[in-house]
This record gives C-alpha cells, sequence and structure tokens, in this order.
C-alpha cells in the first residue's frame, strides 16, 4: 500500500475515529533536464547571494517576509511549529451540506480517506449516512505547512476527501451577454445531437496524446529515425445559420460510429507516426564527449 500522507483523526460530535489520507491522484508527464547546448552537461542550479557573490548551504537559508522594500521579518521554522493549528493532527467535522450545492470548481486535490486501525466501524457509519442523506461534510485539516477547508464525500473506495479552494480564491467572471434568440426548433436538435454523442464515462478511454507523442519523438531520435507530423485541423468556418449546422451535426453523428470508437479515432488523428525508413545519416543527440 502507498504511505498516507497523513494521520490522525476525524470527529464529528463525539464520535471521532483514526483515520489515514492517501494521494487521490497524480499528474504524469514526461520531464526535461536542462543541458548546456555546446556539451550536452546537465546544468546546476545554486542559491547565490549577491551581496557578496557567495554559493550558500541549505542550512544557511532563512524563512523571511518582505514588510517593506528590501526590509524582512525573519521567520524560523520552531516559531512555525510553535503556531500550528489544532487541525494538524485532528480533522472536525464542521458542518454538513447538499452535495449538489457544491460547485466543482472549489475542487482542488483530491485523497483517498481511509480508517485507520480502530476506525472501521464508524468510519462505515459515516459513509453510510452520508451515501443516504446525498450529504458531504465540509472540515479543517493541516497538513504541508498549511490549513485547508475540505469536502468529504462518500467515494466507491470509501470516502474521498477534496481540499477547497477559498472564496477569495476562486476568480469570478460574468456571464457573456447573450442578446440572440434561442429558438425551440433549434433547442430539440441540439438535445438530439447531445443524445447522439452520449456515452458512458469510462476513464480508461482517454489518453494523453501529446505525453505519448513526446516518448515516440524520444524514441526516434535514439533509433535515428523522423516523426511523421501531426495533421492540423483546417480552421473552423464562422456559423452562419446555425438551424443547418445543427441538422448538418447530426446527420454526421448518425452515420459515424458510436462514442467510444470516435474517441479512439480522435486520439489516432492526434498520434505521430514513426518513418519507417532511416535517413542516411542523423547527427545522434545523446551526451557529448567532453575531453
Amino acid at each position: 500500500m502507498a504511505a498516507s500522507i497523513w494521520s490522525g483523526y476525524l470527529t464529528f460530535g463525539l464520535i471521532s475515529m483514526p483515520v489515514r489520507l492517501f494521494a487521490g491522484a497524480r499528474g504524469s508527464h514526461i520531464s526535461f533536464n536542462q543541458l548546456h547546448r555546446d556539451d550536452h552537461v546537465r546544468v546546476k542550479q545554486q542559491l547565490i547571494c549577491p551581496a557578496d557573490n557567495k554559493v550558500l548551504e541549505r542550512d544557511e537559508i532563512v524563512k523571511g517576509y518582505e514588510y517593506r522594500k528590501g526590509e524582512y521579518v525573519i521567520i524560523e521554522p520552531e516559531e512555525l511549529k510553535k503556531i500550528e493549528p489544532k487541525t494538524a493532527k485532528s480533522m472536525e467535522i464542521l458542518e454538513f451540506v447538499k452535495a449538489d450545492e457544491v460547485d466543482p470548481v472549489y475542487f482542488e486535490s483530491s485523497y483517498y480517506l481511509q480508517p485507520d486501525e480502530g476506525g472501521e466501524k464508524p468510519y462505515a457509519l459515516l459513509v453510510h449516512a452520508l451515501k443516504d442523506t446525498d450529504y458531504m461534510g465540509i472540515a479543517k485539516v493541516t497538513m504541508h505547512n498549511r490549513e485547508y477547508t475540505v469536502f468529504l464525500r462518500p467515494h466507491t473506495s470509501g470516502m474521498m476527501l477534496h481540499t477547497m479552494y477559498y472564496e477569495d480564491e476562486v476568480r469570478k467572471m460574468d456571464a457573456p451577454k447573450i442578446t440572440s434568440e434561442i429558438k425551440p426548433a433549434e433547442v430539440k436538435i441540439a438535445h438530439q445531437l447531445i443524445e447522439a454523442l452520449a456515452g458512458k464515462f469510462e476513464p480508461e478511454k482517454f489518453h494523453d496524446s501529446y505525453q505519448e507523442n513526446v516518448k515516440k519523438l524520444i524514441q526516434a531520435h535514439l533509433e535515428g529515425r523522423e516523426v511523421e507530423a501531426v495533421e492540423k485541423p483546417a480552421k473552423p468556418e464562422k456559423v452562419v445559420d446555425l438551424m443547418a449546422a445543427l441538422k448538418q451535426s447530426l446527420a454526421q453523428m448518425k452515420e459515424k460510429k458510436s462514442a467510444g470508437s470516435r474517441i479512439a479515432d480522435a486520439e489516432k488523428a492526434s498520434t505521430v507516426q514513426l518513418d519507417d525508413k532511416k535517413p542516411a545519416t542523423r547527427e545522434r543527440r545523446g551526451k557529448k564527449r567532453v575531453a
């Protein structure tokens, strides 16, 4: 099992249970190192004090808050430890809210919340009650040197915890001003188009085509081959007759395959192919020898 990133107690009312948090998702991407173009040697990043042009070690670094231009309040790690809130080891549910009242824009990161030894029964009771009532819990917890407000919701794995963006962190944007009249016939065909494109949510159908293309590009360099460029789509034309465009779209959808096949075709069209022909000569892009 993966290592937990937080352990403590979840409480609501007088009920308390030991729990652990595990990362619910993580991004996956190819990382590139920064190299010196001339000799392909990996460059280093150093912490340098510009006042005396000295390279600093980690133990010479302190945290400082700039309260006025060029003037800082120095904060030591022990001082931050001293002011940790009580939520550092305890997570108290402060409120229950209806799940459909929470806009997903407030969801930040996702974690699995699992019971620790001795907390299985109250944990199961809470999950069962949340499912029956369609409520989510709101609590506070401190981790990674920051206090978070979090959502707790039932899930197929038990319970999920989502950290919450605060109100002042969510950007506000006015709805666009729409002066055009939407006709009932247009709405009807739009509904039909949605139904034609409808499918069951299966996350395994979706892939990061760009990351796959980067892997193939790296493979091509190692093998001395070329990649074929992905064909870029033409710039869409401006829709003049919305009704005609809807009807044409619906006709195309009815001619095409299932939603799953359409997704596979779309990803295939975005995937690069390796050229079978190896060029006669090509500079190998590996590490250069340094005399």
